[in-house]
């Protein structure tokens, strides 16, 4: 069976090699996180490489990594635009923020046929998560059954935890055979004393277990979840208050409410490894060292690809 990865970078704006913070290089040869990503997929199995972007960064997207990939993998490209909507519906005029991840996995229908994961552009996972993801998707029904069949990969908090600042997690909620019950989207986590915990209102912490299992967007699918989401997300714009301009029609939401219908079944599958990202200006240091220190450990070559 083949599998395909897709990758939304559509929200990391135009002409990003010259300064967006999470695209900045990362690795010893000007490598950026999304390089790791690719490699570590190929690595786990996976057979495609799906890019979702805007049709203005297309240029220099080719540029700084597309054209290098396409040396080495299959690549297609995805278009998530403000305008593409579905037919009697329009942008409105005020509008600049993207409709969401929901919409950007939209963007690959008549594109992506087979099984696939979905990740962002920005995040290192490690290698632990492909795999398993990849395994996972080889086992599931290629097409919904009696409801769909996903899976999510579920990190420790206290691996994705920043050191410069608070971030907000999707605490997973999960059954005992580690099938996803909900996701809690959790705002402001601190790393305090070792320890991870929400400021109160009134000055007290609510502690969080450093074990929890949380999303950081990373998912497995099959290809008819396209057809739901074109589905939904008209009934997203019917929905849509008079001048609103910002609501986003999200995959972490949708999945939510599929659970909660019981229209989904989520498997979550733990990884150990450590997430990375530039929440932070400052994180950038932290996501260096950090290669340098899987370089050493001959984790990845010095030279990637």
């Amino acid at each position: 069976m083949k599998t395909t990865l897709a990758i939304m970078a559509a929200g990391i704006g135009s002409r990003f090699g010259g300064g967006i913070k999470q695209l900045e290089p990362v690795g010893p040869n000007g490598e950026i996180i999304m390089d790791y990503s690719i490699k570590d997929a190929l690595e786990a199995g996976f057979d495609r490489i799906v890019f979702i972007i805007r049709k203005d960064l297309e240029k220099d997207f080719r540029e700084i990594i597309g054209n290098r990939i396409e040396k080495i993998a299959d690549v297609a490209y995805a278009f998530q635009e403000l305008d593409d909507l579905p037919e009697g519906f329009t942008k409105p005029a005020d509008r600049t923020k993207p409709w969401g991840t929901g919409q950007a996995v939209l963007a690959c229908k008549g594109i992506i046929k087979e099984p696939f994961a979905v990740i962002n552009a920005d995040d290192y996972y490690g290698k632990e998560a492909f795999v398993k993801i990849h395994d996972y998707l080889l086992q599931m029904p290629e097409h919904k059954t009696d409801v769909f069949h996903f899976c999510m990969a579920g990190f420790i908090l206290g691996n994705t935890l920043s050191d410069n600042g608070a971030v907000t997690r999707g605490v997973c909620v999960v059954d005992e055979n580690d099938n996803l019950i909900k996701i809690d989207e959790t705002p402001n986590i601190e790393k305090m004393d070792g320890k991870a915990g929400v400021r109160q209102a009134d000055g007290s912490v609510r502690w969080i277990d450093m074990a929890s299992n949380v999303s950081m967007n990373m998912w497995g699918m099959t290809p008819d979840f396209l057809d739901y989401l074109e589905e939904g997300f008209v009934k997203f714009l019917k929905e849509l208050p008079e001048g609103e301009i910002k609501k986003e029609y999200l995959l972490p939401t949708i999945i939510g409410d599929m659970l909660a219908g019981g229209e989904v079944q989520v498997k979550m599958l733990e990884s150990r490894d450590r997430w990375f990202g530039v929440t932070y200006k400052e994180d950038k240091a932290d996501v260096v060292k950090a290669f340098r220190e899987l370089i050493a450990a001959g984790v990845y070559s010095e030279k990637l690809f």
